[in-house]
């Protein structure tokens, strides 16, 4: 269990260890992975139901400024109007089904496609087509204005529904915002910005930050700042979450005399010497989270509203279908895992990088956007080891001797994922 110090009124995460769900032991079925037939119904019943993170808000800070995403066969376009609200459209001209923009992102003040110069306003409005009284059945605006899709913001993301009868985004996320507003995820600046098609199923992307059983096996050093072991996780309605102590080590090392130079390396970015902690190793955790503390003025950094664990450790979430963050008290790792428009066997990482910006420093300027398949370029050392092995695994799922999933209880956000799939897919 992870030691809780410093819960109080003012600590807005709650880190109590929640009730264990009864998940079952059963084999989770290939297919799922696999088969276009799933994949067809993970689109119908999933995809189309469900709250998906679109863009971050400062990538459309100002009026006219639009960008495209996808998700699965369908692209959106997202929109800041003139009243400073975001909106989200199916990316098509209503003509002759032309995308109404094509390039990533960009700023203007009306939505005009390319092909016949159909015009409309930046709340989707058509408002001008050439020729207009060549139509004899009319152009009639109700109809054939950029078709809306529901839309609200959170954590300084954009998030869309395909959902015409969607409920609120507040309920979907759950106790989610409960959990993260204390770390201000909205005033965070996005510092790198990379989208990697990979060889493998959204699914199999997800498991493999879903779980620490991998961590002894293909993580060897982070053995020496995190422990592996003492994790704890939390399984909720649609969405989980697990608890990694960091800058300490993992119980299998046995027991550590010397400071790691892992652990060395981020006091001295801190600027904390390590040298007094030589053979009080145990002792590290507790102390890097309280000196953080009494230099938070130096560092630029609130901690405030984080409890003790958090100072120092990663509390780690996953929402439902597809957002992993790895969340630090300085910076957060975002992963979103999209499906491929047709073929179950791919799919498109995106990785963002998130820093808090240090009081008195200015905020960084966006990154570009890097869109690359896997393999041309690293993602550094430990996604490198986490991306090596799941174009295998794939491959791997589709041999006729293998039948399916065999979850051990440390990988049960597998299951709880699996659980909350299969309430909206079916059988």
């Amino acid at each position: 269990m992870v030691a809780v110090v410093r819960v109080t009124e003012d600590v807005w995460t709650p880190a109590l260890k929640s009730e264990e769900p009864e998940l079952g032991s059963a084999l989770i079925p290939k297919e799922r992975y696999t088969s276009r037939d799933f994949m067809q119904r993970e689109w119908e019943r999933m995809w189309t139901k469900v709250w998906l993170v679109g863009c971050r808000e400062e990538e459309i800070p100002e009026a006219g400024d639009y960008i495209t995403t996808e998700i699965g066969p369908e692209s959106l376009l997202i929109v800041r109007g003139d009243d400073g609200v975001a909106r989200t459209f199916y990316n098509v001209c209503n003509h002759r089904g032309n995308q109404v923009k094509f390039d990533q992102c960009g700023n203007a003040r009306t939505l005009q496609c390319a092909y016949h110069f159909w015009e409309y306003d930046l709340t989707g409005r058509l408002i001008n087509v050439p020729d207009e009284e060549d139509f004899a059945q009319g152009c009639p605006r109700d109809r054939l204005s950029l078709k809306a899709v529901e839309t609200d913001t959170w954590g300084g993301w954009v998030w869309f529904n395909l959902d015409p009868d969607a409920g609120p985004l507040e309920d979907y996320l759950g106790i989610i915002p409960q959990h993260l507003d204390a770390y201000h995820l909205d005033r965070m600046a996005m510092t790198q910005n990379m989208t990697v098609e990979w060889d493998c199923n959204w699914k199999t992307s997800v498991d493999a930050f879903n779980e620490v059983y991998h961590v002894q096996c293909i993580h060897p050093e982070l053995l020496y700042n995190n422990d592996d072991v003492n994790v704890q996780i939390d399984l909720y309605d649609r969405h989980n979450r697990y608890l990694v102590p960091y800058q300490t080590h993992s119980p299998r090392l046995g027991e550590v005399e010397e400071v790691p130079e892992i652990v060395v390396d981020y006091m001295r970015s801190i600027g904390m010497d390590h040298e007094p902690w030589q053979g009080r190793v145990p002792e590290l955790r507790r102390a890097i989270s309280a000196f953080k503390r009494e230099n938070q003025e130096r560092l630029g950094i609130d901690y405030s509203d984080l409890n003790d664990d958090q100072v120092v450790d990663d509390y780690h979430y996953f929402i439902f279908p597809n957002i992993t963050l790895n969340i630090f008290a300085e910076w957060a790792l975002f992963f979103r895992q999209r499906p491929h428009e047709s073929d179950p066997n791919k799919m498109y990482y995106d990785v963002q990088f998130y820093n808090v910006v240090p009081k008195g420093q200015p905020r960084p300027p966006l990154p570009d956007h890097d869109h690359f398949k896997h393999g041309e370029k690293s993602l550094g050392l430990v996604l490198d080891q986490d991306s090596v092995n799941l174009p295998h695994v794939q491959k791997g799922m589709n041999s006729s001797a293998f039948e399916g999933l065999w979850i051990s209880h440390q990988e049960r956000r597998i299951r709880h994922m699996h659980k909350t799939l299969m309430e909206y897919v079916g059988e």
